[in-house]
């Protein structure tokens, strides 16, 4: 692996890269900048990202991840009621860590999702990836869930997912969105430590 084929990938990638794929990309690092920043705009520009990404998806027949853009767009919904109604629910409105319990039901949703996954993607597709991808789709569902909880836990989720993709994106040839993930993971690290500082400062959002 040379430096001339990463700049060669990467100049292939931009030019097929269409403006509503880029705007995809846009809005989904926007999303993540004002997750890292607990600012509710996390909602409405990963709506717009997601709902780009079911039709790109469904446009090239990619619908397994159609259904996880779908989930995404169901999960951002939900964060964007329990975000916005801090009257009706104070205590979502709390950045706080994972008790005991809170692992136990995370590491169970993570481990269910995981083998299902595997198991639709060995039995219904030829995926040459299946443990890879199931990885990275079992690890985002959690970390979505539990971001709706501002739970600060939620950004080593985020981190799995994002490090796990770099090299699977670039297994496959996509070198744009490689990068892309690259990119996120520098902004899930910020954004872990400035959610533990927002907790010690102040407890909440």
């Amino acid at each position: 692996m040379d430096l001339d084929y990463l700049q060669t990938g990467l100049r292939e990638a931009l030019q097929q890269l269409s403006w509503l794929e880029g705007l995809a990309v846009f809005m989904g690092i926007a999303s993540v900048y004002f997750s890292m920043k607990r600012n509710i705009w996390v909602y409405p520009s990963g709506m717009v990202s997601v709902l780009i990404y079911v039709w790109i998806c469904f446009h090239y027949g990619l619908y397994a991840d159609m259904g996880i853009n779908a989930y995404y767009f169901g999960m951002s919904v939900y964060g964007w009621y329990v975000w916005s109604r801090p009257q009706e629910q104070p205590s979502s409105l709390l950045v706080s860590w994972l008790d005991g319990k809170g692992w136990l039901l995370s590491l169970g949703f993570f481990l269910i999702s995981f083998a299902l996954l595997v198991g639709v993607l060995l039995k219904f597709t030829d995926s040459t990836v299946p443990y890879w991808d199931s990885f990275t789709t079992a690890s985002a569902f959690v970390a979505m869930w539990l971001m709706a909880k501002k739970k600060i836990e939620n950004w080593i989720f985020w981190i799995l997912t994002d490090v796990v993709s770099v090299p699977l994106y670039f297994h496959k040839g996509l070198l744009l969105t490689s990068f892309q993930y690259l990119f996120f993971t520098g902004l899930a690290i910020a954004g872990f430590f400035s959610w533990i500082k927002a907790y010690h400062r102040h407890g909440k959002a």
